[in-house]
């Protein structure tokens, strides 16, 4: 069941960057990519990312520009602020299906990999405390991307709390394992 998102203050202006890096370099197109989606950017069309208007995200764009000025291109950066309406829901909706999606990626790693990780472990009975240890690194490595994309997640989107609730459930079946690992290891200290 998909939780019910709550409606944000809708952003009055937004920032767009349009950029050119040289064709010949697919690492200079990736890096600048790279370096947009981590601030959270939503591509309107190749080449063309626009975020809402917010101090820290400005800041942000322009080291994305001096980086592609760095990699020889080009980019013009505005601050929109007199957006139509249906532009406006345009960006909104797809900031909050970018979101959505990297939600559902979390649910999907919390669910195919760190449990199967256990269940694996359990099965081969490896109730050692390096083992726990590189398990319990995989779950702040969860909540450190669950943090990033709770960070950029500025319209609202549907999947957060099941996130959440999949990395709560990560960390119970963690503390189980390390209990389990105390109990079959405590008489070899």
């Amino acid at each position: 069941m998909a939780t019910r998102r709550t409606n944000p203050k809708k952003p009055e202006s937004w920032l767009l960057l349009i950029y050119k890096v040289p064709s010949d370099s697919s690492r200079a197109r990736v890096a600048v990519w790279r370096e947009l989606k981590r601030l959270g950017g939503f591509y309107v069309q190749q080449a063309v990312c626009v975020l809402p208007d917010r101090e820290e995200l400005r800041a942000g764009m322009e080291k994305v520009r001096a980086r592609v000025t760095e990699l020889g291109g080009s980019s013009v950066f505005l601050t929109l602020n007199d957006v139509e309406d249906d532009v406006r829901e345009q960006f909104i909706e797809g900031f909050r299906d970018q979101s959505a999606k990297e939600y559902a990626e979390i649910v999907e790693e919390c669910d195919t990999k760190f449990v199967k990780e256990i269940e694996f472990e359990r099965f081969r009975e490896n109730y050692t405390f390096e083992e726990a240890e590189e398990i319990r690194q995989d779950l702040e490595k969860l909540r450190r991307w669950l943090a990033k994309v709770e960070g950029r997640d500025w319209m609202g989107a549907d999947g957060k709390d099941l996130a959440r609730t999949k990395v709560a459930d990560c960390e119970r079946l963690l503390e189980e394992f390390e209990a389990d690992v105390y109990e079959r290891t405590q008489g070899e200290a």
